[in-house]
């Protein structure tokens, strides 16, 4: 069955604002005995949520925030198509707490094939959580920041509609200034589909400079894609990430949970239905093109098997809590863990990002 596409969201033009492209509000921190009570931020409109927007071109932005103000809030901060860039943050009663970010803007913002709708061209920014508190946000254009580009399925995008969440809309929050996450994973693509369509690798790697890391992630929709193809598919794109001066990284899939007892299936560990271990030919085509591999299946599969076929659930979809149950697609806690695993791996070998972790 190829991944599902899911996810509808409206698209409304706005006309784009150069006045964005200078700061928007002042960025100093408050004293904590700054009891006066502080408008939103320019942009911005709404309690809880807090939806701020700024007309910007696609690019690459700096994006500095101040949560807090007179009241004791709990802030998290969610850029574009739902990727969370902080988690919840609480702030005392008078104290103000200052965060900067480089977030990638992209039209359409969420998957590259406009699933899910396309979004709202510029920057869109929402704080939500118990009592959002914002007292300023500013927006400049980012100076040669490092991208890292994600390529790969609906495990990995960014999915406009909750509760469908992809490990690449989570990573985010591990960041520190001067990296971003660009994410051109797109439900539904297996590694030839990736390669032909014009919205995904081409413009992909229309944007990839010297030293930006492209991390490669296929095996979930090649369900019929015999070794060969699929090999040639992935050195093709180690090829021409390289010819850019990019950095190819190889991720193997994360695993489904289809159990057998207390062990996962084949099918869970991607044997297709031709019978080629997806996972094992990019772990041998790695070593062969002297690709740095993150084995996600490996980890995925000790994650998923050590909780069990019971308590493993919780990494996907409920039908008691998202009303839908899947077992290929995360929830945004599974998303979480999967991303945490994709982090480890970075931190681990040392791969392109690892500086920039938080």
């Amino acid at each position: 069955m190829t991944l599902s596409r899911k996810g509808r969201r409206c698209a409304g033009p706005i006309a784009a604002s150069l006045l964005t492209l200078a700061t928007l509000a002042g960025t100093g921190t408050a004293h904590a005995d700054d009891a006066t009570p502080r408008a939103l931020p320019a942009g911005c409109s709404g309690t809880s949520p807090i939806h701020c927007h700024y007309g910007v071109s696609p690019g690459t932005y700096e994006v500095t925030v101040s949560l807090g103000g007179a009241l004791a809030g709990q802030t998290e901060m969610w850029a574009e198509a739902r990727r969370l860039m902080l988690p919840a943050t609480r702030t005392a009663a008078g104290a103000v707490a200052t965060y900067s970010f480089t977030v990638d803007v992209r039209q359409p913002e969420g998957q590259p094939t406009g699933q899910g709708g396309t979004g709202t061209p510029g920057l869109d920014i929402r704080f939500a959580g118990a009592d959002p508190q914002v007292s300023a946000v500013s927006v400049k254009p980012a100076d040669r920041p490092l991208v890292a580009y994600l390529a790969g399925d609906s495990t990995v995008c960014d999915q406009p509609v909750a509760p469908y969440t992809g490990w690449g809309q989570m990573i985010t929050t591990a960041l520190r200034p001067g990296a971003a996450i660009a994410n051109y994973g797109d439900s539904g693509e297996s590694s030839g589909s990736f390669r032909s369509n014009s919205a995904l690798l081409p413009s992909l790697l229309s944007k990839v400079r010297a030293n930006d890391a492209v991390y490669i992630q296929f095996g979930h929709n090649d369900k019929q894609t015999n070794a060969s193809a699929f090999r040639n598919n992935l050195t093709s794109m180690i090829t021409q990430v390289r010819a850019k001066g990019g950095v190819p990284v190889l991720v193997t899939p994360p695993v489904r949970r289809l159990f057998d007892g207390n062990r996962l299936t084949p099918t869970a560990l991607h044997v297709n239905g031709v019978g080629v271990n997806l996972p094992a030919e990019t772990r041998s085509l790695g070593a062969a093109q002297n690709v740095p591999v993150i084995d996600l299946t490996t980890k995925s599969r000790t994650l998923v098997e050590s909780l069990g076929p019971s308590a493993s659930a919780q990494l996907f979809l409920r039908s008691s809590v998202d009303g839908v149950t899947d077992n290929t697609h995360f929830s945004q806690y599974g998303a979480t863990r999967i991303g945490g695993l994709v982090l480890q791996s970075i931190r681990e070998q040392r791969l392109p990002l690892a500086a920039y972790l938080r």
